[in-house]
């Protein structure tokens, strides 16, 4: 099934963090998962939602819009000169661009009949069959990767991970190109137990390229404030660069390329 419209919250040009090269990424609204640390709460609703704007307490400004795919590709199209010269290209982004993935396949194919690089950053929380369905039009997987105990992680993200570490082995057994990306929420992911289970999960798999570390960060914060949620991490920190530095020595002695960020 294909779709020629649906929602997104916004558009990054020149992004340099999301795959290889300068490219230009498309964050889709909608996420049925509710991370303790999401950086992005105007992204879990579906659909455009109203929130304060900045530094005002009483006005409001929608956030979110319907797009057509055609208007996706014409953005997309500005920016081709840059993909040529960097290897770089589009990438769809979250929320969880899965949550619309008529849509989401519909723009990725056509990227690929444009012979533009692209690339997915997702939970990997979907039904498998709608991983089949769009693994013929990524190029490349960036797939976060939280929390191993089923548990815990549901607790801390309000879904089961066993949909998740599924749909990862089975996009390894496809041969897909795989970066796994884990956020390092300091006293929630970087245990000592967490950072083994990964470790471990990860050295089972055979097509992951690397590991990018992300450091916590407070850009949400406000975010939350203007949405008028509850916000649960007012008491973490962010995790010093040198924290950051053992965690990438960890997962080197481990046998895995790792570098900090992504």
């Amino acid at each position: 099934m294909m779709s020629d419209s649906g929602y997104i919250f916004d558009i990054k040009k020149f992004a340099i963090h999301d795959g290889p090269g300068i490219r230009t990424t498309i964050f889709l609204k909608g996420c049925s998962m509710d991370c303790w640390w999401c950086h992005n709460p105007e992204s879990r609703n579906l659909k455009p939602e109203p929130i304060l704007k900045t530094n005002n307490i009483d006005e409001q400004e929608i956030i979110g819009r319907e797009i057509s795919v055609e208007e996706v590709l014409h953005e997309i199209d500005k920016d081709m000169i840059f993909y040529e010269e960097s290897g770089g290209g589009v990438t769809i982004s979250g929320g969880e661009a899965l949550m619309q993935h008529d849509f989401l396949y519909s723009i990725l194919k056509k990227c690929k009949e444009k012979n533009i690089h692209t690339a997915l950053d997702t939970s990997g929380y979907a039904p498998e069959e709608i991983i089949r369905k769009i693994t013929g039009v990524v190029d490349l997987f960036l797939f976060d990767l939280k929390l191993i105990d089923e548990e815990t992680h549901e607790k801390h993200t309000g879904v089961s991970n066993r949909l998740i570490l599924n749909n990862l082995k089975f996009l390894d057994d496809q041969e897909e190109n795989i970066i796994i990306r884990i956020p390092i929420i300091p006293g929630f992911t970087d245990t000592e137990s967490n950072l083994l289970q990964i470790s471990e999960f990860i050295r089972n798999l055979n097509n992951v390229q690397s590991v990018n570390l992300l450091p916590y960060n407070k850009m949400g914060v406000e975010k939350y404030k203007r949405l008028k949620k509850l916000y649960k991490l007012t008491e973490v920190s962010v995790p010093s660069e040198e924290r950051m530095n053992e965690l990438k020595i960890y997962f080197k002695n481990k046998g895995i390329k790792v570098s900090i960020g992504g």
